[in-house]
């Protein structure tokens, strides 16, 4: 193991969570990379190992059931490997109006958003505390700050995920561990077609690629904040958002997530 230690990313075959890895490995960290899907993981992995000289090794997992979950844990300080870094990047959103959204589907959503990220956290916090030190990385999302009506589920899995980070955050210092909460915007991912949706371009809202929002997640952590949003735009509006009466913003999002839903 090299001398920055070990991190476990989750969702880290694609998207924010490669992007993550990517960063992390050129930090000279050791990692395990978890996500379903093995083959890509695999590719990354051997990648990062042979790019920058770390060990990086990989766990197929399904982190909606207990069974996924409890593997990571159990590969990894279940297995006496103490984890120095945890990053929770896996997530997925559904964009609709609720009654029209399969129930499997948002259920699933927030097995991962949501159970995934509090039991994960959770179980490597206890280490990290016994220790006294570590770090975790959260990744929520702009729309924790206020309810989304055409994302409503989705938003409330990451409002979790920021209260839920935020406070530990305040906890865990005083252990010698940080929790940071990574809350980015539009990112040019695949988060798009798998929420059933169109892309920033169908919205007001600001783009970024995975790469800029890994790196202001992981210096964020670097200088121990509770959270960070990724774009200043973003940062504008949700400021604003605390000028005006709660509904309003709740209308807006309205306005625009009903029309970006893509055609059946």
């Amino acid at each position: 193991m090299t001398g920055e230690g070990l991190a476990v990313v989750t969702g880290a075959s694609s998207g924010i969570g490669e992007a993550l890895a990517r960063r992390l490995a050129e930090s000279d960290r050791d990692l395990i990379l978890v996500a379903r899907t093995g083959h890509r993981l695999a590719r990354l992995a051997e990648e990062l190992a042979k790019a920058n000289g770390i060990e990086a090794g990989i766990l197929v997992a399904d982190l909606e059931t207990p069974e996924g979950r409890e593997a990571v844990f159990a590969e990894t300080e279940g297995a006496g490997k103490a984890v120095e870094l945890l990053v929770n990047a896996a997530g997925f959103g559904l964009n609709g109006p609720e009654v029209e959204l399969p129930l499997d589907r948002v259920l699933g959503m927030l097995q991962l958003n949501v159970v995934a990220t509090a039991e994960l956290t959770h179980r490597f916090l206890v280490g990290m505390r016994a220790r006294r030190a570590g770090a975790i990385l959260n990744v929520a999302s702009t729309a924790a700050f206020l309810p989304m009506p055409y994302f409503a589920a989705y938003a409330a899995s990451k409002a979790f995920v920021l209260s839920f980070s935020h406070a530990l955050h305040e906890e865990a210092k005083q252990d010698g561990v940080t929790v940071t909460c990574l809350c980015p915007g539009y990112t040019k991912t695949n988060f798009h077609s798998v929420a059933g949706m169109r892309g920033a371009e169908a919205t007001p809202f600001p783009e970024m690629t995975p790469d800029a929002v890994a790196k202001i997640g992981l210096e964020a952590l670097r200088k121990k904040k509770a959270y960070v949003v990724t774009h200043p735009l973003d940062r504008a509006w949700i400021a604003s958002g605390c000028l005006v009466p709660r509904w309003v913003p709740v209308k807006l999002a309205a306005a625009i997530f009903s029309r970006t839903r893509l055609p059946k």
